[in-house]
């Protein structure tokens, strides 16, 4: 049974997504940035809102995925915070100077968020040799990888991303998003084989998801 993870840059979104029978959101806010780091409050009030599964984004800024001292002891302060809300998991990804995955880094925050589940964004999409970065991200222990399969989009990714659940073999989930829409769902679903799919669901180039946009990627 395929599931519909729904990105959400705000509260409104949140809840079209929840009403429309999306199966998980992914809360975040700086849509212009692809996606940072929600405000508590924001979260807060989501949560008490909503009982399906929703991971909270760990991104303090937009542009690379190479986070100085700073940026990472900021990471890890807010993933503790936000793990009080009782959420279900959270979504991060870190790469070194040379657009390698970080082991080193990602182990940490995948260990501060236990026992939550942990999805290794698209930062995935810019990091070097699909093959080795899918392997460092299951040695890191993450449980789901967002991916667009290093291309700009699904459509264009879809040699990589059925790779990616043929290399994955079930170890991990592969998470398909970028530019995902309801036109596009039932071709990527029959030729990848993947079962979870990520859309904003935002059909307007708007900043809010479109009720009925949920309701076809579900359908479909």
């Amino acid at each position: 049974m395929s599931k519909i993870e729904i990105a959400c840059f705000n509260p409104e979104s949140a809840m079209i997504a929840f009403e429309n029978g999306a199966d998980r959101i992914e809360l975040c806010d700086g849509l212009s940035e692809g996606g940072t780091t929600p405000d508590f409050e924001t979260a807060k009030q989501i949560r008490e809102k909503i009982n399906i599964p929703i991971f909270v984004m760990i991104r303090p800024r937009g542009g690379d995925f190479t986070y100085s001292d700073e940026e990472f002891e900021q990471m890890k302060s807010e993933l503790v915070q936000l793990k009080s809300l009782q959420v279900d998991g959270f979504v991060f990804g870190i790469l070194n100077e040379n657009d390698e995955v970080n082991i080193e880094q990602n182990k940490v925050l995948v260990e501060l968020a236990k026992p939550y589940p942990c999805t290794f964004h698209r930062a995935f999409d810019r990091a070097d040799d699909l093959e080795n970065s899918l392997e460092k991200v299951i040695e890191c222990g993450f449980k789901t990888i967002l991916t667009s399969g290093q291309k700009p989009n699904v459509s264009e990714g879809k040699e990589n991303l059925k790779k990616l659940v043929d290399l994955s073999d079930g170890r991990i989930e592969i998470l398909v998003g970028g530019g995902l829409r309801s036109t596009n769902i039932e071709e990527l679903r029959a030729f990848t084989k993947a079962v979870y799919f990520h859309s904003s669901a935002i059909t307007d180039g708007g900043a809010f998801a479109n009720a009925d946009e949920v309701v076809a990627l579900k359908n479909k």
